[in-house]
């Protein structure tokens, strides 16, 4: 779920921004230390929108940078479970396929695709047995969050479903909807 944080933090302002106006030198030292990082407890911090307060700085001994006590908004991304996300299919592999889901990847097991016995081709597509519906990279798809693990930026793991009514490529929604 998209989110925009109120947060507070002190920021540290490095000797080469000192030339900057400090609330431009405070929103660059916001970026680098926030945008495209990951938090356990907030998720994937993605774009610094606004900086509400900057208190007048510190100089800490031993550091030649000047500290800020700082508030400041930001937009984050964080799955929750059982949280339905659509995407598009960036890669198909023998075990599954990758779906994009804004700024990270989760995998849907190839058990966890249809209720069907899937294939793996090596051209790159997922066939179902009896229905023959096939996925692909570049499918759009609507899936549902199950399995979280956010401890680190290379480790992250978003497990995804699509074994659900009303989950599974929008093409095949479409027919169902169609049909019903």
């Amino acid at each position: 779920m998209y989110r925009i944080l109120k947060l507070r933090d002190r920021v540290r302002v490095p000797p080469e921004l000192f030339g900057e106006d400090v609330r431009e030198a405070v929103e660059e030292a916001i970026r680098k230390e926030y945008e495209g990082h990951l938090s356990s407890k907030h998720g994937y911090f993605l774009k610094l929108l606004s900086v509400d307060e900057v208190s007048d700085g510190i100089i800490l001994p031993g550091d030649g940078a000047v500290f800020y006590d700082v508030v400041f908004r930001i937009l984050a991304y964080k799955p929750e479970m059982q949280e339905i996300v659509e995407g598009k299919v960036t890669e198909i592999t023998e075990f599954g396929c990758f779906v994009n889901i804004g700024p990270i990847a989760g995998l849907v097991h190839i058990s966890q695709v249809m209720d069907d016995f899937v294939s793996y081709s090596k051209s790159g597509v997922l066939q179902g047995k009896k229905t023959k519906r096939s996925l692909k990279v570049g499918d759009i798809v609507r899936a549902r969050v199950v399995a979280i693990s956010l401890k680190s930026l290379q480790t992250a793991k978003i497990g995804l479903t699509m074994r659900q009514p009303g989950l599974g490529k929008l093409e095949w929604l479409k027919e169902e909807k169609k049909n019903a």
